[in-house]
């Protein structure tokens, strides 16, 4: 993920122009994920939360893409590594010398006058304003899929001030350590050197996290379980069942969803090349073969094939496959997504037996995808892989890496919560509960009922549609 940023060059470069309409349309896929999860998350709630939960999707927008471009692209990419843990934050401050030729440019500035970047050394050039309006969706949507865990319950206030928050101490160092050139980078001074050795300034064995196993879905996931356990169960939880109140708005976020991925997983090439061409494949195999997996799983277990676990498993493979989509091959992507899909169908399951209430079962699907992903990477890809004959290495670095990453963003994920617990408050009154969450953050309902007065139509819209996230039986509910 991280590019080559190359020392001043004696023959100002040209921009490559493929390249950079390749990015451009990869940055606005990515951007539509978040849109996209809001509709995936509204429709799995109930109806008198489903403007909440869409909100805090655009919330995450409009406070990420503020402080990225205050000082999270310099704490993930700025020129100064600090200890191997982040960049310096005020190196490309506002993303000074990086937008224009402003005094602070440290790298190579194009033909054209723009400061570019070099995609990997290899002598393809792109403006580096575009790489980081790239890895600003890539913040927005990690820390809008936090959101699923606390739906129905949370100050909208107190998770605005959160994301920014969780971003600047979690998600900006996660991203330098992994895509940076950090602790967990394939880095000279980082932890796989420290486990394999490194030459020529690299380790010798690197880890796989093409687009963000580890930065985005195991970060997100652990940090949506902490949530969830900090915040609190939602009324009724265990007891009513809170079915998803609009399964086509389901249907409809998880098809924008893996359209975005494709400019998720593709784009972070960096370039139109033969990997990005493997990578869209082995995404669309890989999702694909999830959808199946958790059908059958549903099948085998509940008698039904959902809708819901079709949507559902559409962000399993997507999740799983994020990590490992250039290190595979096309068989193994199918095999990787399978196991991703029956093994989130199975995880959704685990908060009614240890009790906590991650809503919309980001933790179910996230960390549990996630970690199979960054594991399996180690295990099938076609370069290292343990099924390939090439030892242990590799799973193992995938292993460690995918365990401090789930520590670091659990420790300091629980500090900001507890926090904001002491401070603001996470949970609205129970009063405001019960009536609906988007009539006491937001003096709005999702759905005119026509005729019907909006304090009636919350009361009719929460006693006839329950939810719940993913595919719960009553059964699992009545456990």
């Amino acid at each position: 993920m991280s590019p080559a940023i190359t020392p001043l060059a004696a023959t100002p470069p040209s921009i490559d122009p493929a390249a950079t309409a390749f990015m451009i349309i990869c940055a606005a896929l990515v951007l539509l994920m978040t849109p996209g999860l809001a509709l995936f998350y509204g429709g799995m709630t109930r109806a008198k939360s489903v403007l909440n939960m869409m909100m805090m999707s655009f919330g995450a927008m409009g406070v990420a893409g503020v402080v990225y471009v205050l000082w999270g692209y310099s704490m993930s990419f700025g020129g100064s590594d600090i200890g191997g843990v982040l960049a310096n934050p005020f190196d490309k401050f506002g993303l000074r010398g990086v937008a224009s030729t402003v005094e602070g440019v440290t790298g190579t500035v194009g033909a054209d006058g723009m400061p570019v970047i070099d995609v990997f050394g290899a002598d393809v050039f792109i403006p580096e304003v575009l790489f980081a309006g790239f890895q600003l969706t890539f913040a927005i949507i990690t820390v809008a899929l936090i959101s699923g865990a606390i739906a129905d319950r949370a100050k909208f206030s107190t998770w605005l001030v959160f994301v920014a928050i969780w971003l600047t101490a979690v998600y900006f160092p996660i991203a330098h350590m992994v895509w940076g050139g950090g602790l967990l980078s394939g880095a000279e001074r980082s932890v796989a050197s420290w486990m394999f050795g490194s030459s020529n300034g690299a380790a010798d064995v690197a880890p796989i996290d093409f687009a963000g196993g580890t930065v985005v879905h195991i970060n997100a996931g652990i940090a949506g379980l902490v949530l969830a356990l900090v915040v609190g169960k939602r009324l009724g939880f265990g007891k009513t069942a809170m079915r998803p109140h609009n399964v086509p708005l389901v249907m409809i976020g998880a098809g924008l969803l893996w359209f975005g991925w494709f400019g998720f997983n593709a784009g972070s090439e960096l370039a139109a090349d033969g990997v990005a061409s493997l990578v869209w494949v082995n995404t669309t195999a890989a999702t694909a073969a999830a959808i199946l997996g958790w059908l059958l799983v549903e099948k085998l277990r509940d008698g039904h094939a959902t809708s819901v676990g079709a949507a559902s498993g559409v962000v399993a493979g997507l999740v799983a496959i994020t990590p490992a989509c250039g290190a595979l091959s096309p068989v193994g992507s199918l095999v990787l997504g399978a196991v991703a899909g029956a093994l989130a169908a199975l995880a959704v399951g685990l908060k009614f037996r240890f009790g906590y209430d991650d809503s919309l079962d980001v933790v179910g699907v996230h960390l549990v995808a996630g970690l199979w992903g960054t594991v399996g990477a180690g295990l099938l890809a076609t370069d290292g892989g343990l099924l390939y004959g090439d030892g242990f290495d590799q799973t193992l670095l995938q292993i460690v890496v995918a365990l401090i990453s789930l520590v670091i963003s659990a420790v300091l994920t629980y500090v900001i919560a507890i926090a904001l617990k002491a401070t603001m408050g996470w949970r609205i009154t129970e009063e405001d509960e019960v009536s609906g969450i988007d009539a006491a953050e937001h003096a709005e309902s999702g759905y005119d009922l026509g005729g019907v007065g909006a304090s009636r139509a919350r009361s009719v819209l929460s006693s006839t549609l329950p939810t719940t996230a993913a595919t719960v039986t009553e059964s699992e509910v009545r456990a």
